[in-house]
């Protein structure tokens, strides 16, 4: 057994995990583990912008920014970590600006900045349609730059914990097979949300809720699981994201008759309302009948008015998409589109600085629930979380290894880890391939864009029988080089843990609020549930309680758009 040693270790590679990693490097021994090379990251996925409060277009500022994000939040979003938000996010652009980053500029050299969802400015920095991807390769330049040590196809399977202290984890190399006992004095949690836990979603395959699930095993907090983001715009069939930045340059939303139906919902901000409200209109269109095609599942993006001029300049990716994916010519065609699930609100709760209830465990980006977000996240605002708080998390897990001694880790973690997952290994077992899907179909139908007691209710039942099912599950490949197989079936595990706490959550909670739209509690219930749902492990025992919303500013208010 080879133990590896590192004073701080970063478990994925996306901006959040790399923001992490360039903040700590400098001061410390800091090696980061990704299950996927770095750029493969599904940070790359993220289209439309960035927001920061720069005032290019307007008299805008950051406490415009943060009554947008706590309004489009439905008032769930801890105020005091919403200005942190708020304050530092245009310092980090400023640094990704001079890194290397090619941001869209004005004529007088100024950042680009265009109206996204929710925004009561334009305030969304972009590079064209590919904005995470252009942050990302920048970022991972400077990972090499400063020789970061990288762990890549690297896999996590469990957290190293002794006396509610984190020591490390137990990793394992894709490439051979084989597990390694990894030790450390501060582990920082970056490995996303957990959207594949549906049969629709805009997330790539990595996104499985590991780190969210080795927290809660760990007996760290976990909030709010409850809000999951549903995006209004995925291409038809392969749910693939068009950005609301198609949106925010002008295209609009048709129904079959060709109405733009949106002025009914949001007939102030229209097509740029939050997400939540979209989806919930495009939903409702769908169920009442005025859906397009033969299946009457979809809505019209009418992007023609932009011209392919401006489409090829601003929003080339999308325009390729639609082209590669449906043969259609944004510029004269109307693109097929239908909501899918986008985004994780909840994760491992942590404070300001990226700590969790488990001391030198930390947590930032899309896995984290600061809480920034609240019911509902507005768009733009994803990127700027995972530069702001992955730095922080950085900073602080500094401050931590440097009072603390390298763990000595007892090696009946990795016994312990090696057992449980050689038991997923052999033949006769049930097939984690239909748990998977099961559990997919499940929570689109029943933990969805609207949701009712009895669904929820009859989620649940269905989840702990998959889990049931689970751990009696076994992949037949016993190979060990590349088994990915076998990863897939550790991930089902992280899945079902975070589907359980979603439909638990969304049971629990009476009241419709963001993201979150329960037909039998339709309104909004600030006396009873103005408050954070929280989720533990007891004796391996799902426990829940609840903390208080934290107000600072912002009084909560009827959201109208």
């Amino acid at each position: 057994m080879e133990c590896i040693s590192h004073d701080i270790v970063i478990i994925g590679a996306g901006l959040a995990g790399q923001a992490a990693a360039l903040a700590a490097s400098p001061h410390a021994d800091t090696a980061v583990f990704s299950k996927v090379h770095p750029l493969r990251s599904h940070s790359t996925a993220a289209q439309g912008g960035i927001n920061a409060p720069f005032g290019n277009v307007g008299e805008d500022d950051w406490r415009k920014h943060a009554f947008d994000t706590v309004k489009g939040s439905d008032y769930l979003a801890d105020q005091d970590s919403v200005e942190v938000l708020c304050r530092n996010i245009t310092s980090r652009i400023i640094d990704v600006d001079a890194c290397g980053a090619i941001f869209d500029r004005q004529a007088d050299g100024r950042l680009a900045q265009r109206p996204f969802g929710g925004g009561s400015f334009p305030r969304t920095c972009y590079a064209g349609d590919s904005t995470g991807h252009e942050i990302l390769d920048t970022l991972h330049s400077q990972l090499i730059k400063n020789n970061v040590k990288v762990y890549s196809e690297w896999m996590v399977t469990s957290l190293v914990v002794e006396g509610n202290v984190c020591q490390g984890a137990v990793a394992m190399d894709l490439r051979s097979g084989e597990r390694h006992l990894v030790r450390s004095k501060a582990v920082i949690l970056a490995t996303g949300g957990a959207g594949k836990a549906y049969e629709r979603s805009t997330n790539s395959y990595p996104c499985t809720g590991d780190g969210i699930s080795l927290a809660y095993r760990a007996g760290a907090a976990i909030c709010d699981m409850e809000f999951v983001q549903f995006h209004p715009t995925t291409l038809l069939g392969t749910n693939i994201l068009v950005s609301e930045a198609a949106r925010g340059e002008g295209g609009i939303l048709l129904n079959a008759q060709g109405e733009r139906f949106m002025q009914r919902y949001a007939p102030k901000m229209m097509d740029l309302a939050p997400r939540d409200i979209v989806t919930r209109s495009i939903q409702t269109e769908l169920e009442q009948g005025r859906g397009a095609g033969e299946q009457g599942d979809h809505v019209w993006l009418d992007l023609r008015a932009l011209g392919q001029g401006v489409l090829l300049q601003k929003l080339p990716q999308i325009y390729k998409l639609a082209q590669d994916f449906l043969d259609l010519d944004a510029a004269e065609d109307l693109i097929p589109v239908q909501p899918a699930q986008h985004y994780t609100m909840g994760g491992v709760r942590t404070n300001n600085d990226g700590e969790t209830s488990v001391q030198r465990l930390l947590a930032c980006g899309e896995c984290a629930c600061v809480s920034v977000h609240g019911a509902n996240r507005l768009g733009g605002n994803s990127l700027a979380d995972t530069l702001v708080f992955g730095h922080l998390a950085g900073e602080r897990a500094v401050a931590l290894v440097r009072r603390g001694e390298m763990p000595i880790v007892d090696r009946r973690h990795l016994e312990e880890g090696e057992r449980d997952i050689d038991a997923l290994l052999g033949e006769g077992g049930d097939s984690t391939v239909d748990i998977r899907r099961r559990l997919e179909r499940i929570m689109w139908r029943k933990v969805g864009v609207f949701r009712s007691g009895q669904d929820l209710e009859g989620a649940l039942r269905e989840i702990q029988e998959l889990q049931a099912r689970y751990a009696s599950a076994s992949v037949p490949d016993g190979s060990r080089t590349f088994n990915t197989q076998l990863m897939q079936a550790i991930e089902l595990g992280f899945l079902l843990d975070t589907a359980n706490m979603t439909a638990l959550g969304a049971s629990l909670r009476r009241e419709s609020r963001g993201s979150h739209y329960r037909r039998d509690f339709p309104q909004r219930d600030d006396q009873g549930w103005l408050r954070h749902t929280m989720f533990r492990s007891v004796a391996g025992r799902l426990e829940v309680y609840y903390e208080p919303v934290r107000v600072t500013q912002y009084q909560p208010e009827r959201r109208s758009y």
